[in-house]
């Protein structure tokens, strides 16, 4: 049950100042960072991490996105990690995203509005989609002994 997930602060998050802020509501929901970094990715490593979507017309413009400024790569752990950032994250089109979920408190933008500017969707934050995603996407952006285990007050309180 207990499992770890990646989640990456897109650009457009780190510029807006949100760091903080969001990975206060990760903490506040009683997950922990093991692990964490700022990275400033070229395209080869863009074409790595979206390897699903390289062929797919908006690649481009889902590249240029990624790329344009720092990223903070955090892997989280907890009882169910993954389903639960998910949760917390919010549906990929912001427009879509309830309140109270991440793209739902701090984007809006649509699918159709990025298409006739030809931009990629500014939706603020990157979350694996799957525990097998999760997986991957650990070994592609942590090594080993970057991730750091510890007991939290949270746990020591609630576990």
């Amino acid at each position: 049950m207990k499992e770890q997930t990646l989640v990456l602060i897109k650009p457009d998050g780190v510029q807006r100042g949100l760091i903080g802020e969001l990975t206060t509501r990760f903490e506040k929901a009683g997950l922990t960072i093991i692990g964490m970094k700022m990275v400033w990715i070229d395209k080869a490593f863009a074409k790595k991490h979206y390897s699903a979507h390289v062929k797919k017309a908006f690649y481009p413009t889902l590249e240029a996105m990624i790329t344009e400024g720092p990223v903070v790569a955090m892997i989280l752990e907890g009882v169910h990690a993954v389903e639960q950032v998910r949760k917390m994250v919010g549906p990929t089109e912001p427009r879509k995203a309830p309140p109270g979920t991440i793209r739902g408190d701090y984007a809006h933008v649509s699918y159709e509005y990025a298409d006739k500017k030809g931009v990629a969707v500014k939706n603020l934050i990157h979350a694996s989609g799957n525990k097998a995603e999760a997986k991957d996407e650990i070994k592609l952006w942590f090594k080993k002994q970057e991730l750091h285990s510890y007991q939290t007050a949270h746990q020591k309180h609630t576990m």
